[in-house]
């Protein structure tokens, strides 16, 4: 589940902010650079991230954008809906927890 959180902050944080280094990307988020390396290997992997390369500039290291495919949007949006739903859930729980002590 944590390895699910994970890549729905990186899924939501690509989306966000159009233009970052990895380690950009990392800090921003509160992870290792090797965490989000990770994350991002896992994402490709699976299909819900891509790489794109800008080949023609000079310093390519700098022009490497990671983009949400539409497979990583549809899971991007489950992710949410179980965040939600497990949130909704404590909600509740600590709500009726409340009320014993009312």
């Amino acid at each position: 589940m944590k390895n699910e959180i994970d890549q729905f902050e990186v899924l939501r944080k690509i989306e966000k902010v159009k233009k970052f280094s990895q380690r950009e990307l990392a800090q921003e988020l509160g992870f290792s650079l090797g965490k989000l390396n990770y994350c991002l290997k896992s994402l490709q992997k699976k299909g819900f991230v891509k790489l794109k390369n800008f080949q023609k500039q000079p310093n390519k290291i700098r022009y490497l954008k990671y983009v949400i495919t539409p497979k990583g949007i549809s899971e991007r949006t489950k992710l949410t809906m179980n965040f939600m739903k497990r949130k909704m859930k404590e909600y509740d729980e600590l709500k009726k927890e409340l009320e014993k002590y009312e």
